[in-house]
């Protein structure tokens, strides 16, 4: 059975920096790009950034291009987001996603993977 459990998420002031974890289980985490995933009260989830199952690819939306920053440790099956210089904007529940392994990270920003974590809140204020 495939797990993703996000954690890191937390209550900010706009400029501060967050980094949240994903870990997972159940699944050959090297074959398998990450994604990180949010959405804010009323409105659609938004692809927010993507990893390669090899660490080397990675993809972000317009919006936290230059703040935010995904990596992967495959030694401890995780994927982090680095999030720097938070807006409230950014206020949203997190979540992490992954597989199939034929689904590309570059791919991630239009198609949805087959799994889910929970989600972490982040709230960003002003």
């Amino acid at each position: 059975q495939v797990q993703l459990v996000e954690s890191g998420g937390g209550l900010v002031q706009a400029g501060d920096s967050l980094r949240l974890s994903c870990a997972a289980s159940g699944l050959t985490f090297v074959f398998n790009a990450v994604g990180w995933f949010r959405q804010a009260p009323g409105k659609e989830q938004q692809f927010v950034a993507s990893v390669s199952g090899s660490g080397t690819s990675t993809y972000y939306a317009d919006s936290v291009k230059g703040r935010f920053a995904i990596s992967r440790d495959n030694a401890k099956n995780t994927v982090y987001l680095q999030m720097n210089s938070l807006k409230p904007e950014d206020t949203a529940v997190y979540y992490c996603a992954a597989g199939p392994p034929s689904l590309t990270a570059q791919a991630m920003g239009a198609i949805a993977p087959r799994y889910w974590g929970q989600g972490t809140q982040v709230t960003v204020s002003s």
